[in-house]
């Protein structure tokens, strides 16, 4: 007898030792799919800096006044950047939403109905009282899943602001030091210029008094047109590069960087070598790792919610209150009580959209795996690239510097010896042809070394000063 009295309530029992239990599978980051060395580099050696980029300020390691300055504008009114916290609050809002539904909802309720009854007249009923409405039970945490995935969500978003700013810092950091080398190149251009219109009229003189040819004066004057267009070249993408510089900052270049800037050069720029670590230190240093990473917790919780639509889903509601048939006797003494509606649904054919569902999830959770090696395989690359180039564009610049210096005296010796008739004129144009080229390339190997710090500070998670959640 005692057991057929206790058979009704196995159930019940069953699902009380259900309650808390979690069908998410259990999180396991996946084993990392580079290697754990650097590719072979002889700029490994030279890094000798004690602090890692993750922990060096960007104020530290731009000691530009004007280029700190651009940084600051850029961290206050870049839109992409704003986009970006404010996707961490979106994300920190529905994390709120998937909270709250762990717990009961309590409401406050006055209803009123007035219905014709089987005597003619109308029959009146008042209840007030507080009710919860469908409050899910999470025996088998659906609810806790999606909280969890709401959880990585927002942490992933946080991630994802942290990425925006190294971008924003390091593109704008690049952006200046392009600015940097317009003004040098317009300068070299502008030089050339007036020194081959010079050189033009002293050939148009010669060529009067017959003692120079017309191909002489046909080389001089092409020559003259090659700097020309060099030079509008050079304009107009110095203006293209202060337009990107307008939007990254969020407003046009103040007045006193400007002023700034045509005095500044990219000899006077020096930026502290840093060490590149192991590759395993990635996971930690870069954001974007980390966003990938959440982005793949998200995935796994989700797994867990989809499960649990397998199995009932008990949903409780229940009220407390009064009731009377006039408004004015509504919590008057002995009209109070209570309702308790307990609901259980068993999914028994739905055509297999939870198996689908289930599927789906799965799936999601391989292609966040997919993502997430990809982001660590990108960032390896990132940084052995930055690696690569950090000695041999030193080796580079220190060999095109020294070119540059030869054809220097190189057209000095030339013009000296074109003066005295000991050379010709082919000679003097070629030397003067062979400087320009050497020293636009000088300014461009300089450039693309000090970009290359600036990309082994940004890819090894360089520039974060958000505070970590």
């Amino acid at each position: 007898m005692t057991n057929k009295r206790l058979a009704p309530l196995a159930p019940l029992a069953a699902a009380l030792l259900l309650a808390g239990c979690s069908l998410m599978p259990t999180y396991e980051r996946p084993a990392s799919p580079v290697s754990g060395q650097w590719p072979d580099s002889p700029s490994q050696t030279s890094a000798t800096a004690p602090t890692p980029a993750s922990k060096l300020a960007w104020q530290e390691f731009f000691a530009d006044t004007s280029l700190n300055q651009l940084i600051d504008l850029a961290l206050t009114n870049n839109r992409d950047l704003r986009i970006a916290v404010l996707n961490i609050e979106l994300a920190r809002a529905q994390l709120g939403i998937r909270r709250a539904d762990q717990f009961p909802t309590l409401n406050g309720t006055v209803t009123g109905s007035r219905t014709p009854n089987s005597e003619g007249g109308i029959t009146s009923v008042y209840n007030g009282g507080l009710l919860v409405t469908a409050y899910e039970l999470d025996f088998f945490g659906r609810v806790s899943s999606l909280k969890e995935q709401a959880l990585a969500q927002y942490l992933a978003s946080t991630e994802g602001s942290k990425t925006a700013q190294i971008s924003l810092i390091s593109t704008v950091a690049q952006t200046w030091l392009s600015l940097l080398a317009d003004e040098e190149l317009l300068a070299i251009s502008s030089q050339t210029l007036r020194t081959r219109e010079d050189s033009l009229r002293l050939v148009a003189l010669r060529l009067e008094h017959g003692v120079a040819s017309e191909l002489e004066h046909y080389q001089a004057q092409s020559l003259t047109e090659s700097a020309r267009a060099t030079l509008a070249q050079q304009q107009r993408q110095r203006a293209l590069n202060e337009n990107a510089l307008a939007l990254l900052i969020g407003q046009a270049m103040p007045i006193d960087v400007r002023a700034r800037l045509s005095t500044a050069r990219l000899t006077q720029l020096h930026m502290p070598e840093i060490p590149a670590g192991l590759p395993s230190e990635l996971l930690t240093q870069r954001p974007d790792i980390r966003q990938a990473e959440q982005q793949l917790i998200a995935a796994n919780a989700n797994i867990g919610a989809a499960r649990a639509a397998f199995f009932p889903r008990i949903s409780l509601t229940a009220g407390a209150g009064s009731a009377s048939n006039e408004l004015a006797g509504l919590f008057k003494s002995g009209s109070w009580g209570f309702t308790l509606a307990p609901q259980l649904v068993l999914p028994l054919l739905d055509a297999g959209r939870n198996q689908a569902g289930l599927d789906s999830a799965r799936t999601s959770r391989d292609i966040a795996v997919a993502q997430y090696e990809k982001t660590i395989q990108s960032a390896f690359r990132e940084v052995a690239d930055a690696l690569a180039g950090r000695t041999t564009l030193a080796e580079q610049l220190r060999a095109q510097q020294a070119q540059s210096e030869a054809e220097t005296q190189r057209l000095r010796l030339t013009d000296l010896r074109y003066q005295n008739g000991a050379a010709s004129q082919l000679d003097w144009l070629d030397a003067q042809r062979s400087l320009f080229s050497v020293q636009q390339a000088l300014v461009q190997t300089r450039l693309t070394y000090l970009q290359n710090q600036v990309a082994l500070y940004k890819t090894l998670g360089g520039g974060v000063t958000l505070p970590t959640p």
